[in-house]
């Protein structure tokens, strides 16, 4: 027996041990090396101009026999003669296919040749699930055949054997199932074809396995009472041509819409696909879709963001978080390319290549978002329904450094009319002496639009934004401004007018009782005709809002006690303001009743939590009963 070419048996324990942390991917690594060896001798027939040599007669085997414990992947690719046993099997991380690659790079075509393999220790993986593995294999154009058998770390033989045709028959002796491992199903029929569907679906070459069917039976068969016999028959498994390396001219719409829906298993056709093919400085081909509804889980922990990531046709990583950012972890969809993985090829190196691509994408989704919004409104409209919480969690979350990337894909409910409208259409509306975007928070559009303040602006022609997602002016904040338009929140402090200055200096002194008797729930209290004949509004100042107050207020922290400074505004035209002057003229003592009855009234409208709801009802009734 011979020992492997390397430092120390360690190695070969390295890479069936710890590189490799999924043992099911020993079959996609070992059809790849199939392919790779087949990819070889097509580009032989190519170069050497070998008749009888094309795609079709091409193929990959596997097949499993239960009782003798064995798993066997063929293929009639190139194979390989002794010398290349030895240098290919017989040494760890020496990869044949990454040579010959290198050999051969100036007479390649993308489609030509596409060898996998780049570190030649894919094969080694198959320790993981065999306790023993035979490879039997014969070099196209040779007479002779030779065994390569290896139990592992302990080393391995070459022998002379017989085989009829070039190619390489892989043989795997699958180890018991223990406690931990059922080795076992790698046998089964079952699992045989959901790992080739799920790595080697788009391998450019048939993969065959056997495939249990029944026997249709005859009329007269069926009145004997015969059973349907069950037969073993050899069927492709694999589709072999990816839908994204089509051109767009060649696939259907029913094509796209039935591989999303049985790739990324949905029920529903998604709202929009976004095919995609890159060629420059890094090449790669994509097919993204945007859902047409919230997966169940988008908003919890458990959702996983990410696309799945193909190089060459094989599956690498079935969520690359990498290729999409937060704000478009909505976005499904795949990403064909070649691009530096690691020694394992279960995950990907961090890289300029990923970068780039990770960008591109991003750019393409946003491109294909605005042109949603102009060209088909309704669509874009029930897209922002379900995922438009999230793209306003990315103008936050980034404290404003994707701003200019999403603000123009915002949309927010028009108190006017209740129709979305974008920042965009809101600023070019407006005249040029507007300073403002008007703004109001409230849980619903009728919310705001019943705020005193936002009944005034609309009385004067000017529209507010319907803020009813706890996020919105959070991330309004970090936006800042639009098109030179200060964002303004409807509750912010109203500015006085001149009778309105005059009316408060002549009311101070009842003013000052009445913020003194709502011991430091407002920071004052103020006349505003500006509220009409609605008696009472809680308005603020400063940076800390009263809608952002109620949100930080439910964090886990309490928003470290981060509170708004309110104003307490009283309409000086309604006839409260007339009987509060009364009282404080001749009942000085009630006043306190009537600032915490104008204060809990003000803040229940605005749906503020109100401390003891039992002792303001007591209140109102005491007050009623006079």
């Amino acid at each position: 027996m011979k020992s492997f070419k390397t430092q120390s048996k360690r190695v070969l324990d390295l890479m069936i041990n710890s590189i490799y942390t999924n043992k099911e991917i020993f079959l996609r690594e070992l059809v790849s090396n199939c392919s790779d060896a087949i990819d070889k001798l097509y580009f032989k027939g190519l170069k050497e101009g070998l008749s009888g040599l094309t795609r079709n007669d091409f193929a990959i085997t596997v097949i499993a026999d239960k009782d003798k414990r064995t798993l066997t992947i063929s293929d009639n690719g190139i194979g390989m003669n002794k010398e290349d046993l030895e240098n290919n099997l017989g040494t760890i991380a020496r990869s044949g296919s990454l040579a010959f690659k290198t050999e051969n790079a100036d007479g390649l075509k993308a489609d030509d040749l596409s060898v996998i393999g780049q570190f030649g220790v894919g094969f080694y993986s198959a320790f993981m699930v065999a306790e023993k593995v035979e490879v039997y294999s014969k070099a196209y154009g040779e007479d002779c055949a030779y065994l390569w058998v290896s139990k592992g770390t302990e080393g391995y033989d070459v022998l002379p054997t017989q085989k009829e045709s070039h190619g390489t028959d892989i043989v795997l002796y699958i180890k018991p199932d223990t406690d931990d491992d059922n080795f076992s199903r790698y046998l089964e029929e079952y699992e045989i074809r959901s790992l080739i569907k799920k790595y080697s679906d788009y391998i450019r070459y048939p993969i065959k396995t056997e495939v249990t069917e029944h026997k249709d039976l005859t009329e007269e068969e069926e009145k004997e009472g015969k059973q349907r016999e069950s037969v073993k028959v050899l069927k492709t498994l694999n589709s072999m041509t990816p839908l994204w390396k089509k051109s767009k001219s060649e696939v259907t719409k029913e094509e796209y819409d039935g591989f999303y829906k049985d790739t990324f298993f949905d029920y529903e056709p998604p709202c929009k696909q976004i095919h995609v093919s890159v060629e420059g400085s890094v090449n790669y081909k994509a097919l993204l879709y945007i859902p047409s509804k919230i997966p169940y889980d988008f908003y919890s922990k458990n959702y996983e963001k990410g696309l799945k990531l193909y190089t060459d046709g094989v599956l690498i990583t079935d969520k690359c978080a990498d290729l999409l950012p937060d704000y478009f972890s909505f976005v499904k969809g795949v990403v064909d390319s070649e691009l530096t993985l690691n020694i394992s090829r279960e995950t990907i190196q961090q890289s300029r290549q990923l970068k780039v691509i990770g960008s591109n994408i991003e750019k393409k989704i946003k491109s294909e978002l605005l042109n949603m919004l102009k060209n088909e409104r309704e669509s874009y409209e029930k897209f922002f329904d379900n995922f438009g919480l999230q793209l306003k969690y990315g103008v936050y979350s980034g404290f404003g450094m994707n701003k200019e990337l999403l603000q123009d894909l915002l949309m927010f409910k028009s108190a006017s009319n209740g129709k979305y409208i974008t920042l965009k259409e809101y600023a070019d509306a407006l005249g040029e002496d507007d300073k403002f975007i008007y703004y109001g928070s409230a849980k619903t559009v009728d919310g705001v639009k019943n705020l005193p303040q936002s009944a005034n602006l609309l009385e004067l022609g000017k529209d507010v934004l319907c803020f009813t997602d706890e996020v919105d002016e959070f991330a309004i904040k970090m936006i800042g401004e639009y098109q030179g338009k200060t964002f303004k929140n409807v509750l912010s402090e109203t500015v006085l007018g001149e009778d309105d200055e005059k009316i408060n200096l002549e009311n101070k002194g009842l003013l000052d009782e009445i913020a003194g008797c709502l011991d430091g729930k407002v920071a004052k209290v103020k006349l505003s005709s500006a509220l009409k004949n609605r008696p009472v509004s809680l308005s603020s100042e400063g940076e800390i809002s009263i809608e952002m107050e109620r949100v930080l207020s439910r964090m886990p922290n309490g928003g470290n006690g981060v509170k708004a400074e309110k104003v307490l505004e009283i309409s000086p035209c309604h006839p409260i303001f007339e009987k509060i002057k009364t009282v404080y003229l001749s009942q000085k003592e009630q006043i306190k009743d009537y600032a915490e009855v104008l204060f809990t009234l003000s803040s229940l409208s605005l749906g503020l939590e109100v401390e003891n709801l039992s002792l303001f009802s007591e209140k109102i009734i005491e007050m009623l009963a006079k």
